[in-house]
């Protein structure tokens, strides 16, 4: 299976679905996240959770309309997205996007972030998607990265204390083999120049997070 996209209860601040419909072979919805998979006509593949934040006329609903259909007790020690990521880790995918997982409380924010690292370490690329954000996680290598339109400003943040040997090209601002330290905003903002750019590292691991100022309606 190439790509498994997963949405979660948070915030709608959904991105536009119309190219991931293309793209995306298998959703699965964690809890209510059902019913924005449903408002959007995105057929649910498999829908996971304790569904305590749905009515139980909404809860029908989804039953009726999911492929599949899994209830867990509100109390666990997962959340309802990690569950749902589990169940999409055990199908393989090469790529797997988050949907309604930024944008409300902070602490589920940044746990939902720390996922990305899960995927990873499972061999798949992952990305969180919002209105006004693309989130990927890299390990050292080298890459290289598409301007979009859509997200034209591009950071880079240290998700373990240090990235050594950070080289950026093709960038307004380029790097050559820099040392970037939690907390330095020294990669903040950056955009490309021409249509591809690369980017580098040795050491570390790094968030990059395409973005824009305003959400356009």
């Amino acid at each position: 299976m190439t790509a498994i996209g997963i949405i979660g209860n948070g915030p709608q601040n959904y991105p536009d679905f119309a190219p991931f419909k293309q793209e995306i072979d298998f959703w699965i919805a964690a809890d209510r996240g059902a019913l924005a998979l449903l408002d959007h006509n995105i057929p649910i593949d498999l829908a996971v959770g304790d569904f305590d934040s749905i009515t139980a006329d909404e809860k029908e609903h989804i039953q009726l309309h999911a492929k599949q259909f899994e209830e867990y007790p509100a109390e666990k020690d997962e959340t309802d997205l990690e569950i749902a990521l589990l169940k999409a880790l055990e199908k393989h995918p090469e790529r797997l996007y988050l949907f309604g997982v930024t944008g409300g409380r902070l602490d589920h924010e940044m746990i939902n972030i720390q996922l990305l690292h899960t995927i990873t370490e499972n061999g798949v690329h992952g990305m969180i998607v919002d209105q006004s954000n693309l989130v990927e996680l890299y390990k050292p290598g080298e890459y290289t990265v598409e301007s979009s339109a859509l997200y034209a400003n591009i950071s880079f943040i240290p998700f373990s204390p240090t990235i050594k040997g950070l080289t950026l090209n093709g960038f307004y601002y380029p790097l050559s083999d820099k040392t970037v330290a939690w907390g330095s905003t020294l990669c903040i903002s950056n955009r490309l120049i021409r249509n591809i750019g690369t980017f580098s590292f040795t050491e570390g691991i790094l968030l990059l997070i395409k973005s824009r100022d305003t959400i356009q309606r």
